[in-house]
């Protein structure tokens, strides 16, 4: 079993960890701990870099199978290659990663204004850097509404909110209300802690992605587009400044 370690912080750029597995003929590294988050919940995965006696090797996907987290080598593995036991440091791209890390937080901003507000849950949702999308289950929107919504999730930008993560047991946080904003529970039966992410007095949903500690790390909030996808089904496009 991979460790996440980006589940508990997700500032963690830098890790030392132990190989337990090596695919070469598929050009997969298996560690037992990793910060780089393998992709889920519509945020994709981290990219990077492993260094190994003195050699760089680039990390083009991570990804996760069963109980551990694959990390693809871009290129074919040089020799010697890794051995398991062997100990390798990582590298997430930083930049690519924070971006993320404040675009998903967005995302949560969006969706805790229009469920407090509106009461429209979630349909689906997506991101890449800076750039997300959000489906909603909206009968009508219409460029006034969009408007005061961007305005009243800038609001919630500038008032500072400290972002918490938290692992309960799955019968004590299926106790919160509300607690699966999506129209579908996408959380598996087998999962017995559930993480929770929480934009304190606005947000609390379970989530595995990686975010900001507050919500002014986020910067402003731009609604650019929305677009009818069925009669109860809306999607409002956002994007960060860089």
């Amino acid at each position: 079993m991979t460790e996440l370690i980006c589940h508990v912080d997700s500032y963690i750029q830098d890790f030392t960890a132990r190989v337990s597995d090596v695919q070469a003929d598929h050009n997969i590294v298996v560690l037992y701990r990793t910060a780089f988050y393998p992709g889920g919940g519509g945020q994709p995965c981290d990219i990077g870099t492993l260094m190994l006696g003195g050699r760089t090797l680039a990390i083009s996907r991570v990804k996760r199978q069963g109980d551990d987290i694959l990390h693809q080598i871009e290129g074919e593995l040089m020799l010697p290659l890794p051995q398991a036991g062997g100990e390798i440091t990582g590298c997430v791209d930083w930049e690519r990663r924070y971006r993320l890390m404040r675009t998903h937080t967005a995302l949560h901003i969006l969706c805790g204004v229009v469920w407090r507000d509106y009461g429209a849950q979630v349909t689906g949702g997506n991101m890449e850097p800076l750039k997300g999308r959000m489906d909603f289950e909206f009968e009508a929107l219409r460029q006034e509404l969009v408007q005061e919504i961007e305005a009243k999730v800038n609001a919630e930008v500038e008032n500072g909110r400290e972002v918490r993560v938290r692992f309960l047991p799955r019968a004590e946080a299926f106790e919160i209300p509300d607690l699966i904003r999506t129209k579908i529970n996408l959380l598996p039966e087998g999962i017995e802690e559930i993480r929770t992410v929480e934009i304190v007095g606005l947000d609390l949903q379970a989530d595995g992605g990686t975010h900001v500690a507050n919500t002014r790390e986020v910067g402003p909030i731009r609604v650019v587009d929305y677009k009818s996808k069925g009669r109860l089904n809306k999607r409002l496009h956002i994007e960060l400044v860089p």
